[in-house]
């Protein structure tokens, strides 16, 4: 694994160059496309809301020997209603089921209790079939809390980032935010992932650590452009891709470490568990991540440079370095028709 630490090296040194900055308007672009079909499949299916946020009744019980159709048929029959979301937790002779209905008055839920236990042979009988009601109220509060926090969290990383680097950074890294939040929210309304209160929870998670990539790429971009106008050097956006360049390989490395455990807990909870929390915190951990990773690299830092280059010293310093660059390439025709043969 050598080559990564030599490529990185000669990153880091300016040897090789990836543009990003540079293709800010492809990357905005394939950004664009991909937050339409999110806000698209938002508004037009909407989300899959557990049955924290939506309300309703929650059986819950162990048959090791029955299939889905069997207990979808069992519950709709005994007055649960059609559309009924089943699913089971664990497996072999530990699986158990859970049946999300719609709110259920007391006598409807025994009678599908009674049905259950009759048709089914649950382990332990109709006393070990746990029977719940979910209020909607209690999904809202989740919900009206998230969105505190997120205000809250918001405002924190302006003054920060407005304090430690300065407004322009700041808004470049709530636009990669904002991002994030809607390609994630975006893919869960397209494939019709279950969002739960973990999903939120993982939300609210990813922001900070797609926030700490940026602010590591952000710092070695004021690093690099210190000093950047009294020189022709290179321009604004130049310096910030050289940036780019040079936290790209610990971008990558970081982001691949905190990916693996997540895909581990993914696995295990889709193969040995089941659906529940953990798959749900998983899930939305590993979407946040990949896109936290993708905003970080390629919009955060291309935004700030767009941002930066509107300034009237830094477009004054951009006409500087193009014409240091076209009197470097006259010099050089200059040189090959004075050699013989030229």
């Amino acid at each position: 694994m050598s080559w990564i630490g030599n490529v990185g090296g000669r990153l880091y040194r300016g040897e090789v160059s990836i543009e990003f900055v540079a293709r800010r308007k492809l990357w905005f672009t394939i950004s664009g496309l991909i937050l339409v079909i999110s806000l698209a499949a938002l508004f037009g299916r909407g989300l899959n809301e557990s049955i924290d946020f939506r309300g309703g009744s929650l059986f819950e019980f162990k048959a090791p020997h029955v299939t889905e159709q069997q207990v979808n048929s069992t519950v709709e029959q005994a007055g649960g209603g059609a559309g009924a979301i089943i699913q089971t937790v664990g497996v072999g002779s530990h699986a158990s089921w859970e049946v999300q209905t719609t709110k259920l008055s007391a006598p409807e839920a025994n009678r599908v209790q009674d049905a259950i236990a009759a048709n089914l042979h649950p382990i332990g009988g109709a006393n070990a079939i746990s029977s719940t009601f979910n209020s909607p109220s209690w999904g809202s509060q989740i919900s009206q809390k998230a969105l505190e926090a997120l205000i809250a969290f918001l405002i924190a990383i302006v003054i920060y980032l407005s304090i430690a680097f300065e407004w322009k950074m700041a808004t470049a890294a709530l636009v990669a935010l904002a991002h994030d939040i809607v390609i994630t929210v975006g893919i869960y309304a397209l494939a019709g992932f279950q969002v739960s209160p973990a999903t939120v929870i993982g939300l609210l998670t990813i922001l900070g650590y797609s926030l700490y990539d940026t602010v590591v790429v952000f710092d070695k971009v004021r690093e690099n452009t210190a000093g950047l106008l009294g020189t022709s050097r290179s321009t604004y956006s130049q310096a910030a891709n050289l940036a780019l360049n040079q936290t790209l390989v610990r971008s990558i490395n970081t982001s691949l470490i905190a990916l693996l455990p997540v895909v581990a807990i993914l696995i295990t909870s889709i193969t040995l568990l089941g659906p529940g929390e953990l798959e749900d915190l998983a899930l939305v951990l590993f979407v946040g991540m990949l896109s936290g990773t993708y905003s970080s690299i390629c919009i955060a830092t291309p935004v700030l440079a767009a941002l930066k280059e509107r300034e009237p010293q830094y477009k004054a310093l951009a006409k500087r370095v193009a014409l240091r660059a076209a009197g470097g390439r006259s010099a050089q025709r200059a040189k090959a028709r004075a050699a013989p043969g030229g």
